[in-house]
């Protein structure tokens, strides 16, 4: 039996920092190591977010073997912070301001020791420097060695201990570029100071590139901290969720109110919150009242009011009254903890471009060492120039060429457009999901909850051969069984009318269609025209009344007892009032828009007609709206399904993107692909903005990525660039993709 419950034990999702990868072949580097762990499986790193995410079986793998795999790749993973249990553990860990601290020390040390090697060694060039300094070149040659040691072996030791490494297992990286050029230079002009006699003394190779040694690994240092300090800005929207919380919170126990820490909180305590206080957890409002800002939750900019019995957003804001609540989630569990985990999520993940540049990196630098060795070779043999320019080509062609900028192009911008759709409640589960809502063609929308407010009202009666109280007497005793908003809008209309409900004797739902049940010995049916007709039930009474409310986009709900129609009872849910401008706006994207609904022909129509859709469909079923987006599908199209995210979910996963409206808690964070906080419709249009937006930051991202190589490779081999400005192109490439990726935090939705 033990062995079943094991089995049953789902694969755990980890997700923990990297440090030491550099670029795009790092990535594949660190993947390919975890994925080489048999019981690991769905393996992501992200260079942008310094992460690994995985998921492993326990029963077959450990951390500690996924550990020593990337340790023996070059690279480190700390997994400390998955002990922690708060929300507010997604911090990136301590290895994080470890690893950049020690690279600003290694750039300022760098820095401080190339200035003397640069301002030398240029000055042995002009004429008049041996008069301020009458050092021999000789010696002149050995200062520069001992000057360039410390920039090698303490700066730039980081390239050559993930070169070796890559020796040992046979493959290559950016790092190893940058190694084999400046340990190329150093060599050749360490064994020139040292042993002159080894290397034919004349004006072809008597020069030393002490300064190009120092000034590359400067510089790639320099670029390297200017990126990193960069990509920590991309990441603030998710260290902005996080402080959303207040680190002290007052609980009243025992009937005493007492100060604890936001770590001592539990479930079931009651919090005080004060007017401008943070609400520091999701709760029910117990006594009190109060408005409470949730814009920073679901985007919405109006507060909303609470009242005993309301929900609270840990995260949230209160305005000016003050309130009690009972806590019911916290932490991970909480509206807030699953938002980050879900944007975190996002952020780790991988959008296809992405993939490809992945697998474009993979084989990219052992095609420039390819190249970079017959750049040596074509110099050495077939020039006149000799030894020292086929170094110097050759190492200039392995610094232009290093991938650092094309492993940062698309998580960057995966990381901003997130973060920001994250500030203005759109949730992105995936990267994927980001790229692909810039190709939608076809919107399909549910109609209840979507369209409408979800919150349907009985807004006339009419009756046939009976008392009106009579005929709500009936149908309420039967729909007060239903949990269909339908028939709760109907009960309340009811008892508003004083209405006592009678003994229900047998009750069934019918799918799609109404009711059926027995009330005092008569056979109640309640439900859409359809329910009448198959049940041979005429409708003529009302002929007239139901063509006038269907064109008023009505819901129609008719009722017959003992197979006689009795009465017809109009719903009317209220469209919301955006619905006409939003359905505007995708028409100006080009979008077809389309209208689901289980009203009647006449109604959808109607509704469709208001609302300006493209086209409709009436009388859906639940199960119709998935066959009817795989129709589309079929066709060709491109479809994102929007519906409430709760009864669309099998719609909204077949769907190439879908968008599951919420509101507040009732949100269902699981059903879609992208979840909106609010049931504003406008965050579907902001979230196809958003997506044609960093899409299109991605490919500016790459086509400055590849630039510098394209340019800049054939520019190296044939002599024409420099090693120290191939080095400084580098490091601007990297930085330019991650500054392109933050300019969409300003880009106007």
């Amino acid at each position: 039996m033990s062995e079943s419950i094991v089995q049953k034990i789902k694969p755990q999702k980890i997700s923990a920092p990297v440090s030491g990868m550099t670029c795009a072949s790092c990535v594949a580097r660190v993947e390919k190591s975890i994925n080489n762990i048999d019981g690991v499986k769905n393996v992501s790193v992200n260079l942008a977010t310094e992460k690994a995410n995985f998921e492993i079986d326990n029963n077959l793998a450990s951390l500690t073997q996924v550990e020593k795999a990337i340790e023996d790749a070059g690279y480190k993973i700390d997994f400390s912070s998955l002990n922690k249990k708060s929300a507010a553990s997604t911090t990136q860990p301590d290895i994080k301001s470890d690893f950049d601290s020690e690279l600003r020390n290694n750039f300022l040390l760098a820095i401080s020791l190339t200035v003397p090697i640069f301002i030398l060694s240029m000055g042995m060039m002009l004429e008049g420097f041996h008069n301020l300094i009458p050092l021999s070149q000789d010696v002149i040659n050995k200062i520069l060695l001992l000057l360039t040691i410390p920039v090698v072996f303490i700066s730039g030791k980081r390239f050559y201990k993930i070169f070796w490494k890559n020796l040992l297992h046979l493959t290559a990286d950016m790092n190893s570029l940058v190694a084999i050029g400046t340990g190329a230079a150093f060599i050749y002009s360490t064994i020139l100071t040292l042993f002159p006699e080894l290397i034919s003394n004349n004006a072809a190779t008597s020069h030393v590139y002490y300064e190009t040694t120092a000034v590359i690994i400067t510089l790639i240092l320099m670029g390297r901290w200017l990126e990193s300090r960069a990509k920590s800005k991309t990441g603030l929207a998710i260290k902005k969720l996080i402080e959303l919380k207040p680190q002290t919170v007052i609980v009243k126990r025992n009937n005493l109110e007492q100060e604890f820490s936001l770590d001592e909180l539990q479930i079931v305590d009651f919090v005080i919150i004060k007017p401008g206080g943070k609400i520091p957890a999701d709760g029910k409002v117990t006594r009190g009242y109060s408005t409470v800002d949730e814009s920073m939750i679901t985007g919405e900019s109006m507060p909303i009011e609470k009242n005993i019995g309301s929900k609270v957003i840990g995260g949230t804001i209160n305005k000016t009254g003050s309130f009690e609540f009972e806590v019911t989630a916290i932490g991970d569990n909480s509206i807030l903890g699953q938002i980050i985990k879900m944007v975190e999520e996002a952020q780790g993940s991988k959008a296809p471009i992405q993939k490809l540049a992945d697998k474009i990196a993979a084989i990219f630098v052992p095609v420039i060492l390819i190249i970079a060795i017959l750049t040596f070779v074509g110099w050495l043999f077939f020039s006149d120039a000799g030894f020292s320019a086929a170094l110097i080509n050759f190492v200039a062609v392995l610094i232009i060429a290093c991938p650092c900028a094309l492993g940062l192009a698309t998580p960057t911008a995966i990381i901003v457009g997130t973060g920001r759709g994250a500030q203005n409640g759109i949730l992105i589960k995936n990267a994927e999901s980001l790229e692909l809502a810039h190709k939608i063609d076809t919107i399909i929308f549910d109609k209840t909850g979507t369209i409408t407010t979800g919150k349907p009202k009985v807004s006339s009666v009419h009756t046939n051969s009976i008392n009106e109280r009579e005929l709500l007497k009936f149908i309420g005793s039967l729909e007060q069984r239903s949990e269909h908003p339908i028939a709760k809008a109907i009960v309340s209309y009811a008892k508003k009318d004083g209405i006592n409900f009678e003994t229900v004797e047998s009750f069934e739902s019918l799918t799609g269609t109404g009711l059926m049940g027995i009330v005092n010995g008569d056979e109640i049916l309640a439900g859409n025209q359809a329910l009448m007709e198959s049940n041979s039930i005429g409708i003529r009474a009302f002929e007239r009344t139901i063509d006038e409310l269907s064109q008023g986009g009505k819901t129609l709900v008719f009722v017959a007892i003992n197979k006689q129609l009795k009465g017809l009872i109009a719903i009317e849910d209220e469209i919301k009032n955006n619905s006409t401008e939003v359905v505007g706006k995708f028409k100006a994207m080009n979008l077809k828009t389309v209208l689901l609904t289980g009203d009647n022909n006449s109604t959808a129509k109607a509704i469709a007609e208001i609302v300006g859709f493209d086209d409709y469909q009436s009388e859906v079923l639940p199960g119709d709206k998935l066959a009817i987006i795989s129709d589309y599908q079929s066709k060709g199209k491109i479809v994102a399904m929007v519906g409430d995210g709760i009864n669309d979910a099998p719609a909204l996963t077949q769907s190439n993107v879908g968008i599951a409206m919420g509101t507040g808690t009732d949100v269902a964070i699981e059903s879609g692909d992208i979840v909106l906080m609010s049931g504003d419709l406008n965050g579907v249009v902001n979230a196809i903005k958003l997506s044609r937006q960093t899409l299109k930051t991605i490919k500016q991202n790459l086509f400055w990525a590849f630039i510098y190589n394209i340019i800049g490779i054939p520019l190296a081999a044939f002599g024409l660039l420099n090693p120290m400005i191939a080095a400084f192109a580098m490091s601007f490439s990297s930085v330019s993709v991650v500054t392109n990726s933050l300019r969409l935090k300003k880009k106007k939705l």
